[in-house]
């Protein structure tokens, strides 16, 4: 992991369209070259309950959870914030392979400043590189 390359703040419908780079274990998202994203959303889990899925309303990942992670409890409908690798795999659900966890279900506020942070990383950060690699 390259922690040189920031992690992305990013909805989850945006992972859509991250495509892989063939010399680098890393993804592009319009010109964009990163490993990690940031996302923030409310778990909902699958059929087998051993998948954590992270839902935003733009689109759904599923959470790799490893370590202390797995110890935690957490539950369906808690809002959480996610840092992690992220993998994109052919025909299914996009993969964050969790670095960092955390309940912001305390704070109600956090999921309507969250749409205001990823417009503004957009605008301030990524338009500009997106408009210059186009």
């Amino acid at each position: 992991m390259d922690y040189s390359l920031a992690a992305l703040k990013l909805l989850c419908g945006q992972l859509k369209d991250a495509r892989g780079t063939p010399s680098q274990n890393a993804l592009t998202l319009g010109g964009i070259l990163f490993q990690r994203a940031w996302l923030q959303g409310v778990l909902v889990s699958n059929d087998d309950d051993d998948r954590l899925l992270l839902d935003d309303s733009t689109g759904i990942v599923e959470l790799s959870l490893s370590g202390d992670f797995r110890q935690r409890q957490w539950r369906k409908g808690m809002y959480v914030m996610v840092v992690g690798g992220t993998f994109i795999r052919a025909g299914d659900l996009p993969v964050i392979k969790v670095h960092k966890i955390v309940d912001l279900s305390p704070f109600p506020d956090r999921e309507a400043m969250w749409y205001l942070e990823v417009l503004e990383a957009y605008k301030l950060f990524y338009q500009p590189l997106i408009e210059e690699f186009i």
